[in-house]
């Protein structure tokens, strides 16, 4: 039974959670309104996988507790670059929601609402630039910004699909070394 604890405790701690957002919310019923708390948090291993959870309770504790629940039983994995960036550029969309997730350099950081920089911090993305358009709800861009990454593709699943090599330089961002020797010639 320790050892369970333990195992459990262990698997805990290996994922950053971020609570993106707590309402309350209300029920009207005969005798006035039943308020209740809902809760999105958003759970990572900072490695390229993430899930995304949605918790309901009485109480701001217990929703966040089943939104993490949800969240660790959601993961899907995110292919990255070197750059600890995403591998090209795409977009998601969530009904009127739409996000714009565009690789970028080493050092330029995550450039996101706080929404969209939940998520990728979460992943592990840590050089990132994105544009949301439609609504700001935090819901709706975080299920977009998923719709975004669930859909990416690394490199080697594009050669797999197409039968061919895939220069760097046509795959999302160039490297470096490749800049180097572009600017030498």
């Amino acid at each position: 039974m320790a050892r369970f604890h333990k195992q459990r405790e262990e698997q805990e701690r290996e994922f950053l959670e971020i609570t993106v957002k707590i309402s309350r919310v209300a029920t009207v019923v005969k005798g006035g309104r039943r308020f209740s708390f809902n809760a999105l948090v958003v759970v990572g291993d900072e490695k390229g996988r993430v899930g995304y959870g949605f918790g309901k309770a009485k109480e701001v504790p217990m929703a966040i507790q089943k939104a993490s629940k949800e969240a660790k039983r959601n993961l899907i994995k995110v292919p990255l670059v070197e750059e600890n960036t995403v591998p090209h550029t795409f977009i998601g969309k969530y009904c009127s929601s739409k996000v714009i997730l565009i690789p970028a350099h080493p050092g330029t950081g995550i450039v996101a609402g706080p929404a969209v920089r939940a998520v990728m911090s979460a992943c592990g993305i840590t050089n990132i630039l994105t544009k949301s358009f439609g609504s700001n709800n935090p819901i709706n861009l975080v299920k977009a910004t998923f719709n975004a990454l669930e859909n990416m593709r690394s490199k080697e699943e594009v050669e797999k699909l197409r039968g061919v090599a895939i220069d760097a330089d046509t795959y999302g961002i160039p490297s470096q070394k490749e800049e180097e020797k572009v600017e030498t010639k």
